[in-house]
C-alpha cells in the first residue's frame, strides 16, 4: 500500500509543467490532482500538506498556473497542480486551452487515484464547481471535496456554509473536509483521507 499520511515530506521537488499531453510523465506511480478555481487557495493548501512554504507558487492574479504542474513525493507519488478555472483574468482561448488539457488529463490518465476539488466555505456554491464535480462523478473518477478559508468563519458559520454547500453538490457530512491554510486545521484529516484512495 502507498500511503502519504504517515510520511514526513523530507523529499519533495517540483518536477514538471505539462502544456500538452504529450509531455505527460510515465504513469508509473500513483497521482493525486488538485483542482480548483483560480485564487481558491489551492497552492496554499499544496504547500501545507508537503509542510513548504513556497514549493508551490502563489499569487495574488488569478491564473498563474497555465499547465500541469507535477511534485513528486518521495519518489513514490505524484502531486498535480491543475490550472485554476472560472474567473481567471485570461483571454477565453487561453481559459478553453486550458480546459482542454485538463478534462483530456483527467478522462485517460490511468493512475491518477484521486482529485482534490477545492471549494472557498466563505461563498456560495459556484457553477464551475459544480459541473466539475457532475462531470467527475459522471465520468467514476474518485474526488474528495475540501473547503478551504475555514479560519475566516465562525464556527457557527463554517457549519452553516458546509452544509448548504453539501446539499448543493449532493454530499454528505463524511463525503468533505474543511481547511484553513493559516492554521493547518484539516491537514492531518487531508492526509488520511486521501489515504484510503491510494490503497
Amino acid at each position: 500500500m502507498t500511503d502519504i499520511s504517515s510520511r514526513n515530506f523530507a523529499e519533495v521537488r517540483f518536477l514538471t509543467s505539462v502544456f500538452d499531453l504529450k509531455q505527460l510523465p510515465l504513469p508509473e506511480i500513483p497521482e493525486i490532482a488538485f483542482a480548483g478555481r483560480s485564487n481558491v487557495g489551492k497552492s496554499s493548501l499544496l504547500n501545507c500538506l508537503l509542510r513548504r512554504k513556497n514549493l508551490v507558487k502563489t499569487s495574488g492574479k488569478p491564473g498563474k498556473t497555465q499547465s500541469l504542474n507535477f511534485f513528486l513525493l518521495d519518489n513514490s507519488i505524484y502531486l498535480v497542480d491543475l490550472p485554476g478555472y472560472g474567473y481567471a483574468r485570461v483571454s477565453k482561448k487561453m481559459q478553453s486551452a486550458w480546459q482542454e488539457l485538463i478534462t483530456a488529463y483527467l478522462e485517460t490518465r490511468k493512475n491518477l487515484k484521486c482529485v482534490v476539488v477545492i471549494v472557498d466555505l466563505r461563498h456560495e456554491i459556484k457553477i464551475a464547481d459544480l459541473q466539475l464535480v457532475d462531470w467527475l462523478r459522471n465520468y467514476g473518477k474518485p474526488f474528495l471535496l475540501v473547503y478551504t478559508k475555514a479560519d475566516k468563519l465562525s464556527a457557527n458559520k463554517r457549519d452553516k456554509n458546509a452544509a448548504v454547500l453539501d446539499a448543493g453538490f449532493g454530499i454528505s457530512k463524511p463525503e468533505r473536509l474543511l481547511f484553513s491554510a493559516k492554521t493547518g486545521m484539516g491537514r492531518d484529516n487531508i492526509l488520511r483521507a486521501l489515504d484510503t484512495f491510494l490503497v
